[in-house]
This record gives C-alpha cells, sequence and structure tokens, in this order.
C-alpha cells in the first residue's frame, strides 16, 4: 500500500488537466455514492443524463477523442482507488460515462448479468464505440448486457 507522501508525489507529478479530471472524478464519485443512495439509480442516471445528454453517433471515434476517453477512464479508476470508501463498478461507470459525455465524447453505460450455479452477479461497464473503456475488453463474454435480448440454448435453435 502507497504511503499518503508517495500518493501526494505521484498526484503532483499528473499535468494539470490530470489533477483536474481526477478532482471532478473524485467529487463524482462521492455524490454518486450518496446520490444513488438518496435517490436510487433511475432517478440519479436520468439526472446525469440531463446534465450531460448522449450524442447519438455511428462509427468509429476518431483517435482524438479515443485518447481523451482513455485519458478519463485512467484518472477516473485513479480517483476510484484512492478513495476512503470501495467504489462500485456502477458507480465508477455512472461517473466515467457522465465524465465522457460532458466533454461531447459518445458513451454508453451498460450493465449486465451472469448466473453462475446458484449465484447471480451483476456487473457495470462503459463502452464508447464499441471499445469498453473501464474493463477488460471481453467483459461482454461473462456479463450479458441488459439491453440485449438473452435467448437460451433451448430457444436460440428454433
Amino acid at each position: 500500500m502507497k504511503s499518503v507522501v508517495q500518493k501526494w508525489h505521484g498526484f503532483w507529478r499528473l499535468t494539470g488537466t490530470e489533477r483536474g479530471i481526477l478532482l471532478e472524478a473524485t467529487v463524482a464519485l462521492v455524490v454518486t455514492w450518496l446520490g444513488l443512495r438518496l435517490s436510487g439509480f433511475r432517478r440519479w442516471n436520468l439526472l446525469l443524463s440531463r446534465l450531460a445528454p448522449a450524442r447519438a453517433e455511428k462509427g468509429a471515434l476518431p483517435p482524438s477523442l479515443l485518447v481523451s476517453a482513455r485519458l478519463l477512464a485512467r484518472m477516473e479508476s485513479a480517483a476510484a482507488r484512492n478513495l476512503f470508501y470501495p467504489a462500485s463498478c456502477l458507480e465508477r461507470s455512472m461517473v466515467l460515462c457522465w465524465l465522457l459525455r460532458t466533454r461531447g465524447i459518445p458513451a454508453e453505460l451498460r450493465v449486465g448479468a451472469h448466473k453462475d450455479a446458484d449465484r447471480f452477479e451483476a456487473h457495470a461497464w462503459v463502452e464508447c464505440a464499441g471499445i469498453v473503456l473501464n474493463e477488460a475488453d471481453d467483459v461482454h463474454v461473462h456479463f450479458v448486457p441488459f439491453d440485449e435480448p438473452i435467448s437460451s440454448p433451448e430457444t436460440a435453435s428454433h
């Protein structure tokens, strides 16, 4: 575990832009943690969507926007790692999606599920032009997004 001094040295080694994003992400994570508990997912997601509406954009993302998107994902991840509480994947993904959209970068919040024996798991991640930003690229293999039809092997052959 890094000491507080090491963390501060790391913070000051960042560029001014990176520090700004890191601070913005930290505040947004704490506010989102609180917002989800006070108002619930639907209301909080609606508020974030109104503050930063999604852009409907088809096709590949320009390289400059992809570089910006990856920077935002790295800074949000760093903010989440250094919080005083463990941020959930939903909180992290909602914040990253909001950070991207406020900068005009098209992003989708994805929520999926996975059932293994008697255990049900849900997970959230962010996609930008089909690219997973805050998780491994194969997250879709392990979790089926809720907005896609889920077919069982029995119904898939009919």
